[in-house]
């Protein structure tokens, strides 16, 4: 091997970065710990709030040491940013898609215009988007086209308005238009990227991550680390809308004589009506009715005065119109927007507009507010004049916000306190159409443009509001699409599970290596060793997440990067058994090795970027593992262990066999007649798939809400609970369709649920957890709050421990992507084989194989996917495992396929025998690599977590039957397509 010493130096400045990167998360870690362990000696476990006081000691230790120096080269803060980042399922947090509302931003482009066309084309937008892949403005487009009729994009009435004036014009055509919609909606997408970046910059977490998602109008936005979960689905959905609006007293006569008049007129609209049924009933049956009715105390007074016995007086000098209880908000608010009772209000205040206070978690009573509004519903003063926000504490020290406005807003701010002076009302301060507070103004009109928003705030809470007043608000409705909630226990149960699974799998190769190839083994594991520096050091360098998926790419590495070291020693073994010396038995094995490394490699690294392009989150962490192992697996194997072999045979006097008195003879001389045996493999190959397909179509698979849309939840007891029993109650509180089973350990449920699936919006997501922790309460230790139970609780060993939410559009998208990426990885790899190999026979044999395998996993999933003890549902996970199923069946279809050209050129054909003589020499090393990958897979399955089990059994029946028909199917198929050509060849 030429440049030895550029190799020695390149993999020794290699090693040293790659350590160099990793000490950032050795240091971060090491600093990490120290302030656990300074927090805990401050406080006793017996204290209220125990977990809470310790985070934030911790937090105030690492914050007073976060600049000293570390080392001479680095601080806390530097290492921090620099360390390996961790995925959310290793760190807890949270991982969303939003969709940004195109449709609001096209109706704000024209003006909130009536235009019946344009509305009719977006509601046609809408129900186009629930089944089609393309974007919402192209379904509006084709739909404008459909029904316009006359009209035209350029109408003064849709976007030829004063908003859009520099850039349409009344005379522009629809295509003319159109291009200028696509620039202005992606600048509004922009906006909003932009705004939600500023957001989570203030938020506080270590190692955030948005980013776009194509044109869709997506986007990504992970907050690894994230502990306040409620706080952070509060901060990415929240439109930061704010508005000032002049409000009534509850002393206003017209107002007070619209709730009179409402009351009347919901005494009309409720009053029961009896049925022919009820008439016709026996005298004994209506009062054992009206008996019914007394024993379920229902309060005749809320017959008699459906609204006013629900409104409670304001609060003395609050500028509110009246208090309700919270649980009957709903309710009231329905009844306030009736058109019935809506055409009831005095002409002079017509356009009230009714909006509830911003309540205290723990309040029992809400106020309402009757704002005054106009023709148009638009507020006195709007969010955009405010220039900065400051989180703050008002004159009783308690949480507020600062406001200071332009000098267009200060000169309106003025105006408006001014009026409220003059006519005693309060000033609505309304972000997101709640009311944080609504002073009155005692002094006058208030010039300089200063506010103040106070309230029953929390620190957090006036951070997160000047926040996104600083931000600025999103130009259009953001709803979460899709969510991932992972709590911090089940994050730190992960990493350790898959250290676990790491070092066991470690520990198996690096001792099989030595059993089976003697001291040359050795020189492997020193290889692999340096293969998983560099992985970590890479991954560390490029920013990448490692995540739990990420864990399982690597540990597959350890097992797969075996399979070019036991390449290259197998032919060594052979070039010695022909005589040669070792050094030049060395030179040609791992010359004649390479064409086979580089093809295995090539075939799987093709797999893993299709990955890459098509998965999402945790998935693209396995496929970025994958391929950097790929890389450095090369790397290593190539020239690390040719270098260690070389240095050591160089010297004289030394032995180096590649064998151990076990294994020397083993696999030596074989002569199996595999090509004979192919209509047998035929036959069992046919039942096999045969099989599979009919539970496919009878059976099925259970999809997972990758697929199919829903939310699921890992929840976890503290004893063991019985699912079928748990699936009957919840089955009667969100309906037919919810499923529950066990999850790992007797006392773990998984629970997934349709119910309002097209729903979008914290509100629903709040509702379904709050029915989940009432319906299983009684399986929750006595004392269980609710905030303990739900997800993102600190270090809790109870309740959600994970939450996953697919809207139906995205869950469709998530389908075709998974489509896409199987058929893509096919056709990649037969054009590939095609142009390496020069046939097509090969092609086709590699394909058959392939869809071989998958067609047996799948069937396998369809027929155990009821009785297994562990996750089987078909989602991105076992995209995942089907694609690198596909990968490695290449990875040993090429090997042989390489091995059969190799002989066949030399050789010939030769009636088949020559090929069977490849498939035996090849035996060694598919047995010996299949081994290697299915203990590793083993130790994952074992080790790794309830999560990646479903995952790893695809990849071990992958492993399996790819070995099997690497051999059988793919070979016999090229041979048979192959015969006519091959003179003299038989059955």
């Amino acid at each position: 091997m030429q440049n030895k010493g550029l190799i020695k130096l390149f993999a020794l400045l290699f090693g040293l970065v790659s350590i160099y990167q990793l000490s950032y998360t050795f240091i971060a870690s090491k600093l990490e710990k120290d302030a656990e362990t300074y927090a805990v000696s401050q406080i006793s476990e017996a204290e209220e709030d125990y977990v809470a006081k310790r985070e934030a000691l911790e937090a105030s230790y690492l914050d007073s040491i976060g600049s000293n120096p570390v080392l001479g080269y680095t601080s806390y803060d530097d290492a921090k940013k620099k360390e390996l980042n961790k995925g959310l399922d290793l760190k807890g947090g949270i991982n969303v898609t939003l969709q940004i509302s195109v449709k609001d931003i096209l109706k704000g482009l024209a003006n909130n215009t009536k235009n019946p066309i344009f509305n009719k084309a977006l509601a046609d937008a809408d129900d186009a988007s629930k089944n089609s892949p393309d974007t919402y403005l192209e379904l509006f487009f084709d739909a404008f086209d459909n029904i316009k009729g006359d009209a035209k994009l350029a109408s003064p009435d849709i976007f030829a308005n004063k908003g859009l004036s520099d850039v349409i014009n009344f005379q522009m055509t629809d295509d003319e238009v159109k291009p200028i919609i696509r620039t202005k909606i992606d600048e509004s997408i922009v906006s909003a990227f932009e705004v939600l970046r500023e957001r989570i910059d203030g938020f506080g977490v270590t190692q955030p991550n948005i980013q776009r998602e194509g044109n869709s109008g997506r986007i990504l936005v992970e907050l690894p680390g994230a502990r306040d979960i409620a706080r952070a689905q509060e901060l990415l959905s929240s439109t930061a809308q704010l508005e000032f609006w002049e409000t009534y007293s509850q002393s206003n006569q017209s107002i007070g004589t619209f709730f009179i008049n409402a009351n009347e007129k919901l005494k009309e609209i409720l009053e029961p009506v009896e049925t022919e049924e009820e008439i016709s009933k026996p005298e004994s049956e209506i009062d054992s009715l009206l008996s019914d009715v007394a024993q379920d105390s229902l309060d005749l007074s809320t017959q008699v005065n459906p609204l006013l016995s629900k409104l409670i007086p304001a609060s003395p000098g609050s500028h509110a119109i009246a208090r309700v209880l919270v649980t009957d908000t709903a309710e009231i608010g329905g009844y306030l927007r009736m058109r019935e009772i809506k055409r009831l209000l005095p002409n002079d205040v017509q356009f009230t507009k009714f909006l509830w206070e911003r309540s205290a978690k723990d309040s029992e009573l809400a106020e309402l507010y009757a704002l005054k509004s106009n023709r148009d519903n638009t507020p006195r003063i709007s969010g955009d004049v405010v220039s900065d926000a400051q989180d703050t504490f008002d004159q009783f020290n308690k949480p507020a916000v600062s406001m200071t406005m332009n000098t267009r807003g200060a000169k309106e701010w003025e105006k408006l306190t001014g009026d409220a002076f003059n006519n005693q009302t309060g000033i609505a301060i309304v972000l997101d159409n709640k009311v944080y507070t609504a002073p009155g103004v005692s002094t006058g009109p208030i010039s300089g443009g200063r506010s103040e928003i106070t309230g029953t705030f929390s620190v957090n809470e006036t951070k997160d509001i000047a926040n996104v007043l600083r931000a600025g608000k999103l130009p259009a409705s953001a709803e979460i699409i899709q969510s991932e909630v992972v709590g911090p226990s089940l994050g730190q149960e992960a990493i350790d599970s898959g250290f676990m699974s790491f070092l066991i799998a470690m520990a198996f190769v690096l001792v099989w290596m030595v059993f089976y190839y003697g001291k040359a083994g050795i020189f492997a594991d020193i290889a692999l060793i340096l293969n998983i520096l560099l992985i970590f050091g890479v991954l560390t360098s490029l920013g990448a997440v490692l995540t739990l998926p990420g864990i399982a790419g690597i540990v597959l590495t350890i097992g797969m990067s075996v399979d070019a070291n036991v390449l290259i020693f197998e032919r060594i073994k052979e070039e010695l058994a022909r005589g040669k010396g070792k050094a030049q038995a060395v030179a040609d094995g791992f010359s004649n090795a390479l064409s086979s490394i580089l093809d295995a490699n090539i075939t799987t690294g093709l797999t893993a970027i299709i990955l890459f392009i098509f998965g999402s989150g945790p998935i693209k962490g396995f496929a970025t593992t994958l391929l950097i192992g790929i890389v450095t697996s090369l790397f290593t194997a190539i020239f690390i262990t040719r270098l260690l072999v070389d240095w050591y045979v160089a010297k004289k006097g030394r032995s180096l066999d590649f064998s151990t008195g076990l294994t020397k003879n083993l696999f030596t001389n074989m002569k199996i007649n595999f090509l004979g045996k192919r209509k047998i493999a035929y036959v069992v190959s046919f039942i096999l798939v045969g099989v599979g397909v009919f539970s496919l179509f009878t059976t099925g698979l259970q999809q997972g809400v990758d697929f199919v849309g829903g939310r699921s939840y890992q929840i976890r007891f503290e004893k063991a609970v019985n699912p079928s029993e748990i699936a009957s109650e919840l089955n009667t509180v969100f309906g037919s369709g919810t499923n529950v089973k066990t999850f790992g350990e007797a006392n773990q449920i998984k629970v997934t649920t349709p119910y309002k699936v097209d729903v979008e919006g914290i509100e629903v997501d709040n509702e379904i957890q709050d029915k989940l922790y009432t319906a299983l309460q009684n399986y929750l230790p006595d004392g269980t709050s609710f905030e303990d139970f739900t997800v993102g609780a600190s270090e809790k060993s109870i309740g959600i421990l994970q939450s996953v939410k697919v809207g139906p559009t995205i869950a469709d998208d998530i389908k075709n992507n998974a489509f896409l990426a199987i058929i893509g990885s096919l056709a990649v790899v037969f054009l590939y084989i095609l142009l390496r190999f020069r046939k097509w026979q090969f092609s086709l044999g590699a394909v058959v194989a392939v869809f071989h395998d998958v067609m047996i996993v799948l069937g396998i999933f369809s027929l155990t996917g009821s009785i297994m003890p562990f996750n089987m549902e078909i989602d991105q996970a076992f995209i995942a495992a089907i694609l690198t199923v596909i990968g490695y069946s290449l990875n040993d279809t090429v090997v042989v396929f390489d091995r059969i050209r190799e002989i066949v050129n030399l050789k010939g054909w030769n009636n088949g025998e020559n090929i069977n003589q490849a498939l035996n020499s090849t035996l060694s090393r598919t047995l010996n690599t299949s081994l290697t990958t299915l203990i590793v897979l083993l130790a994952i399955f074992t080790f790794g977590g309830e999560s990646l089990q479903g995952f790893m059994f695809a990849m071990i029946v992958g492993v399996l039957v790819g070995t099997y028909s690497s051999v059988f199917i793919a070979t016999p198929i090229m041979f048979d397509a192959l015969k006519k050509k091959i003179a003299g060849a038989d059955e």
